[in-house]
C-alpha cells in the first residue's frame, strides 16, 4: 500500500511536470492578450484582431492543460500504452457532461483521479496472457478501446457527479473570497506554500492553485507565485542586513540564493534550512505568510506557474506583486537576524 501511495505521488509530480510547458505558453499568451484590452465591468474586453487571435492561442495551451495532466498520470504509472487513454479521460474531465439532464465537468480533480484509474487498469491489462497474434493489436486496440470504455462511462455515470459538486463548491468558495477569507487563505498559502521548500506539500498547493487557473480564478496563484520567491531572497537580505551572524560561506552561498529567489526557485534556500531548520523555518514561514497577505490585500493575478520578479509582464497589480516580495523578504531577514546568534569575528571574515 505504502509503495502505491508512493507511485501515485510520484505520477502526480510528474503530470504536474508534463502539464508546465503548456499552463506557461498559455498564461503569457492569456496575460499579452488581456494587456491590451480594454478594462469594463464584465472585465477585460479584447478589441484588436491580432490580439483576440493570441487569445484564443491561450485558451488552446489551457484546454491541453487538463488532458496532459491526465495523460501522464497514467503514463507514469502503465508506460505508453497509458498514455492516450489517460489524456482522452483527462479532456472528458475536463469538459462538461451531460447527467440527468444538467451538465457536469470535474475538471483537475477528475483527471487526476481518471489518470490514476487509467494507469492501473492499463497496467493490469498490459500483464494479459493472450496469443501472439492479440499482443500485437493489445496496445494499439485493445488496451485503449476498453480503458476509454468502462473508466469513461463510470466517470459519467458515479464518479462525475460528485466531483463536480466538490469542484464547483470550491470554485465558488475562492470565487467570492474577499476581505478577511481571502487574508486567511493567503496565510494559508504563506505558511504552508513553502514549507518544505518546493517538495511534496509545495507542489501540492501548487497544483491547487493551478486547478484554480484552469476555472478562471488567478488570485491564489498570484499569492503563491509570491511565495515562491521569499525564502530565498529573505535569506539573503539576512545575510546583508546581519553580516555578523553569517560566515563568509553562508553569505556567498545567499548570493545564488537571492539570485534564485528573483527567478522564482526556491530551492536555493534547502541549504540553509538543512543547516539550522529551527531558525531559517520559522523565518520564512512568516515571510511567506506576510507577503502572501500583501498580495491578496492587492488582489494580484499571475497567469503562469513560475514566480519571482521574472513573472512581472504577466502579473496584474505589479506594484503589489512587487511591494509583497520585498517586504515579505524583508519581514524573513529581520526575523531571522534576530534569531541567529552572533558569530566570533574569527568566523565571520574566514
Amino acid at each position: 500500500m505504502k509503495a502505491m501511495l508512493k507511485e501515485i505521488q510520484k505520477s502526480f509530480l510528474s503530470g504536474v511536470s508534463f502539464m508546465m510547458p503548456a499552463v506557461v505558453a498559455g498564461g503569457i499568451m492569456l496575460a499579452l492578450s488581456l494587456a491590451t484590452g480594454e478594462k469594463s465591468e464584465t472585465g477585460v474586453v479584447i478589441t484588436n484582431e491580432l490580439m483576440l487571435n493570441i487569445n484564443i492561442l491561450g485558451k488552446a495551451a489551457f484546454a491541453m492543460m487538463i488532458p496532459i495532466l491526465g495523460g501522464y498520470i497514467s503514463y507514469t504509472i502503465a508506460g505508453k500504452p497509458g498514455l492516450a487513454p489517460g489524456m482522452i479521460l483527462g479532456y472528458l474531465a475536463n469538459n462538461p457532461v451531460t447527467l440527468n439532464g444538467q451538465e457536469v465537468k470535474s475538471g483537475f480533480l477528475g483527471a487526476m483521479l481518471l489518470g490514476v484509474a487509467a494507469g492501473y487498469l492499463v497496467k493490469w491489462m498490459k500483464q494479459w496472457k493472450v496469443s501472439k497474434t492479440i499482443k500485437t493489436i493489445l496496445p494499439i486496440l485493445i488496451i485503449p478501446t476498453i480503458s476509454v470504455f468502462v473508466l469513461g462511462l463510470l466517470y459519467i455515470y458515479i464518479v462525475a457527479g460528485p466531483l463536480a459538486f466538490l469542484m464547483n463548491g470550491l470554485t465558488d468558495i475562492m470565487g467570492s473570497l474577499s476581505g478577511s477569507s481571502a487574508i486567511l487563505l493567503a496565510i494559508f498559502i504563506g505558511l504552508f506554500g513553502e514549507i518544505d521548500m518546493g517538495g511534496p506539500i509545495t507542489k501540492s498547493v501548487s497544483m491547487f492553485t493551478l486547478a484554480l487557473m484552469n476555472e478562471g480564478i488567478y488570485e491564489p496563484n498570484g499569492m503563491f507565485r509570491i511565495a515562491v520567491a521569499i525564502p530565498p531572497l529573505g535569506i539573503f537580505l539576512a545575510t546583508l542586513l546581519f553580516r555578523n551572524k553569517f560566515s563568509s560561506g553562508d553569505r556567498d552561498a545567499a548570493v545564488a540564493a537571492g539570485i534564485m529567489g528573483c527567478i522564482g526557485i526556491t530551492e536555493g534556500a534547502i541549504p540553509f534550512v538543512v543547516s539550522d531548520i529551527k531558525r531559517i523555518l520559522p523565518s520564512t514561514m512568516i515571510g511567506t505568510a506576510v507577503g502572501c497577505v500583501i498580495g491578496a490585500i492587492g488582489k494580484v493575478r499571475c497567469y503562469v506557474p513560475h514566480g519571482g520578479f521574472v513573472v512581472l509582464p504577466v502579473v496584474d497589480n505589479k506594484l503589489w506583486f512587487i511591494a509583497a516580495i520585498i517586504i515579505g523578504s524583508l519581514v524573513t531577514a529581520v526575523i531571522l537576524g534576530l534569531l541567529k546568534p552572533k558569530l566570533e569575528e574569527s568566523v565571520v571574515y574566514r
